[in-house]
């Protein structure tokens, strides 16, 4: 049995404290929520729920907490700072993005975790 969840909330199951976006980045200010596309960076090869998905590719964000890195970040985004945008542990996995919003890059995502 497989399990995809979504959010940074749901993220925060693996272990890690999630925290609130900084209000100031390198001396400027950061908007938060953080809404719109950004991309996705450091895709772990070997990732099955991101299989065909380049470094680079754009996935879109509505979200104002964040997942640190662990050992399960399949994928990172740089917005105030590198954050887990998917993870993967077995059978569990999530994304931060969300993948209805995401265009072909996120349709890619759910075809991969459908075909599991």
């Amino acid at each position: 049995m497989y399990s995809v969840g979504f959010c940074a909330h749901w993220l925060c199951h693996f272990g890690s404290m999630c925290e609130r976006f900084p209000a100031t980045f390198n001396g400027a200010e950061l908007k938060s929520p953080h809404v719109g596309w950004n991309s996705l960076e450091d895709i772990r090869p070997g990732s099955r729920l991101l299989r065909g998905i380049d470094n680079g590719a754009f996935v879109y964000y509505t979200h104002s907490w964040r997942a640190p890195l662990s050992v399960d970040t399949a994928a990172t985004t740089s917005y105030g700072g590198a954050f887990t945008a998917a993870v993967e542990r077995g059978n569990v996995m999530g994304v931060q993005f969300h993948p209805e919003k995401s265009s072909d890059v996120g349709l890619q995502v759910l075809k991969n975790f459908l075909e599991l």
